[in-house]
């Protein structure tokens, strides 16, 4: 069945991990009837973790999808992973979803990555909404919940279900906005909750609730407004018409309990996305123009087709699956289109809807609407879709840089091609992992969010490509500068029988400035170096540069002249002239006040306010230079500078000192000089990888 734009509501379930996601995910499919019973993640069997690995680890790694029909409206929710691992699949999933849920625990409140969610959907201006989790904990408190969350974000929520008791007195949730109970169905463990009138000892509380809610509604529409303040209420239409244009302005935080594990909370929840919830086109997508500018793209089933990649997966039975959201006009089965990405035409095979794992053929998605096209030979994540020639595409998925990496190398080397095959369908399947060979260190290196995703990918190659698989630490891409000016002049002279070759360089070089890279003149006059020879020279300071006399690091910011020299009418050449070059240049080098060094990457650490003195401690440790720290909800913000070098096991550092809820971001910034024992030890690791290069 096909849905139109104004019947379609998108929205992303995130939060912090052992948040109650997957378990809500799966209560709600089994509220809107897709499912007869509702498994729980210890069993294995959920919808939402279906891959083996979320089954063995009982965590969310991959964003699952499903649908409910409810009130004649089709509503897609995004099951996303909590573990900071795996952020990629929640910022597609974002990218997708018009309305995002962030499940909050009743008793921990609003936790570390909760609130990196919420900065991040500030970042978007993506309405959202609170789902106060467990409620049935003794400890558990939703007041002081929301309390904790007006704190933290400086927004009051506004409360659109609570709870009826907590603990063990817990009894279910009012439905502010329909002015009705949910109790929860104490016969059944798959039992749907049971509606009544709202108990006599809650209903002040739910009409103060309701009252705010009328409020929250009014502010959605000037005119409402002022009805507001003429009438001192809103009816019923007018109530609901404010709330849905104010939530899609993201004028209004809805706040929503329940214990997702007996069902309550569920119905109320469902049918106010399906009737307040944001609508595909309140929204819009980001794409740039032929001049690489920034435009918005309203999603609009008018206009002709176009749609964007959010995803890539691999099923054994169905092949490679390409995610896809509509962003205008319709997408239909045997549809000729443009992937303007990569410039190629394709004709559209079959196209699904999914429950989970579950893939459920349809003609035909219309814009706002989320499906998978199976195995389509050019598509990839972040390609953009046409009907034809439009002269835009849109933004890619705006994800963070690896903080992890491991050098990689098959135990057997002749899986070193199959190792590096699964390794690059593994970096198409989750943008935030990558894999490269460096060509500087002779390494095949693969990096991502952290320790547990690389491990993952790694352990399932293995297990299913049986492939052993052999990890260590990566080499550091030190560089070699200099210090001051120097000189030197080398003759290449070489007789042999007929021609013989010759070539005289004098040689002058300076430093730069860092970052200034290389510079090359020609200071001669006079012709004592022919113009076709220099060329020659160049090349072989190139070559020069490329292993430096400290360690044989690439050498940078430097500035090099030729100043003299000396030709043979026969026996020169630009060959002569390029082993004169390189030499003349390593011997200058040499006289130069030669250096490494090291890169020095920006560092920023995101940690609970608990652990900030330990985690600058430990920094500082690493020669490490914070910049400054912020705090914003109860969580810290550390900046600093850190070599490179100390930071190769920092996603494992960091995740001991605190408890593993700390998180970091880091970029190259600058390379600076290194001496001392520092400078010794890099040296003879150069060394000892020449030998082992050399045995090999």
């Amino acid at each position: 069945m096909s849905y139109t734009t104004d019947a379609i509501k998108n929205v992303a379930i995130a939060g912090h991990g052992g948040t109650g996601k997957t378990t809500l995910f799966e209560r709600l499919l089994l509220a809107g009837g897709v499912i007869s019973k509702a498994e729980t993640v210890e069993s294995g069997k959920t919808v939402g973790d279906s891959s083996p690995e979320e089954i063995e680890r009982k965590i969310s790694i991959h964003a699952a999808l499903a649908h409910i029909e409810r009130r004649g409206k089709k509503l897609n929710f995004f099951d996303t992973p909590g573990a900071p691992d795996f952020i990629g699949d929640v910022i597609l999933s974002f990218r997708a979803a018009e309305f995002v849920l962030l499940a909050v625990d009743g008793k921990a409140g609003a936790q570390i990555e909760t609130v990196k969610l919420w900065r991040n959907l500030e970042g978007r201006k993506k309405p959202r909404g609170i789902f106060v989790t467990k409620l049935d904990d003794e400890r558990a408190d939703f007041d002081k919940t929301l309390a904790d969350i007006k704190e933290r974000f400086k927004v009051n929520p506004v409360i659109v279900t609570m709870p009826m008791g907590s603990g063990a007195g817990y009894r279910g949730v009012i439905d502010v906005l329909n002015e009705k109970a949910y109790f929860v169905d104490t016969g059944a463990a798959n039992g749907v909750e049971q509606t009544g009138p709202i108990p006599a000892e809650y209903q002040e509380a739910a009409a103060a609730a309701r009252e705010r809610l009328i409020e929250a509604a009014a502010e959605g529409d000037d005119a409402l407004m002022e009805h507001y303040i003429d009438k001192g209420s809103l009816s019923p239409e007018e109530m609901h018409t404010g709330l849905i244009e104010a939530l899609a302005a993201h004028a209004y935080i809805p706040a929503f309990a329940g214990v997702a594990l007996k069902n309550s909370g569920v119905v109320p929840l469902l049918d106010f996305i399906a009737d307040i919830g944001p609508s595909p086109r309140s929204a819009a997508d980001l794409a740039l123009d032929a001049d690489g500018k920034e435009k918005t793209a309203p999603i609009d089933p008018t206009a002709p087709l176009s749609a964007l990649v959010i995803k890539t997966s691999f099923d054994q039975f169905s092949g490679k699956l390409s995610w896809v959201k509509i962003i205008s006009g319709k997408l239909t089965h045997e549809m000729d289109v443009l992937n303007v990405s990569e410039g190629k035409k394709e004709r559209i095979g079959k196209i699904y809807i999914c429950q989970g794992k579950k893939l459920e053929e349809t003609a035909e998605l219309n814009a706002g609407d989320v499906g998978i096209i199976a195995k389509s030979p050019s598509f990839k994540t972040n390609d953009t879709i046409t009907a034809g020639e439009t002269g835009f595409n849109f933004v890619h998925l705006r994800l963070p840089e690896p903080v992890h990496s491991v050098a990689v190398s098959a135990s057997a080397k002749k899986d070193d091609d199959k190792l590096g095959e699964f390794l690059m369908r593994a970096a198409e399947e989750d943008k935030t992992f990558r894999y490269m060979f460096n060509a500087e260190t002779k390494e095949t290196v693969i990096s991502g969010m952290g320790e547990l995703q690389v491990n993952i990918i790694l352990d399932k190659i293995k297990v299913n490509q049986k492939i052993g698989v052999e990890t260590h630490i990566p080499r550091v891409a030190y560089r070699e500068t200099i210090t001051k000016k120097a000189g030197a002049e080398y003759t290449h002279k070489k007789q042999t029988g007929g021609h013989g070759q010759y070539g005289k360089v004098v040689l002058e070089i300076a430093p730069r400035g860092r970052g200034e890279g290389y510079k090359f003149e020609n200071k001669i006059f006079g012709g004592a170096v022919p113009k076709n020879y220099i060329p020659g020279v160049e090349k072989g300071i190139a070559e020069g540069m490329a292993r430096g006399t400290v360690a044989q690091y690439p050498v940078v910011d430097v500035e090099a002249a030729i100043v003299d020299g000396k030709y043979h009418p026969v026996d020169s050449s630009e060959l002569s002239f390029k082993l004169a070059g390189r030499n003349a240049f390593r011997e200058a080098m040499r006289q130069a006040g030669p250096v490494l060094l090291e890169p020095i990457m920006n560092l920023t650490v995101f940690v609970e306010e608990k652990y900030l003195g330990d985690v600058m401690s430990g920094l500082s440790g690493k020669r490490g230079k914070i910049l400054g720290q912020d705090e914003a909800g109860g969580i810290g913000e550390i900046r600093a500078q850190v070599p490179h070098a100390e930071l190769l096991r920092y996603s494992i550092d960091l995740r001991s000192i605190t408890s593993g809820t700390g998180s970091f971001s880091v970029e190259f910034d600058h390379y600076a000089p290194i001496s001392g024992r520092i400078a010794e030890d890099v040296i003879k690791a150069a060394e000892a990888f020449k030998v082992q290069e050399a045995e090999e």
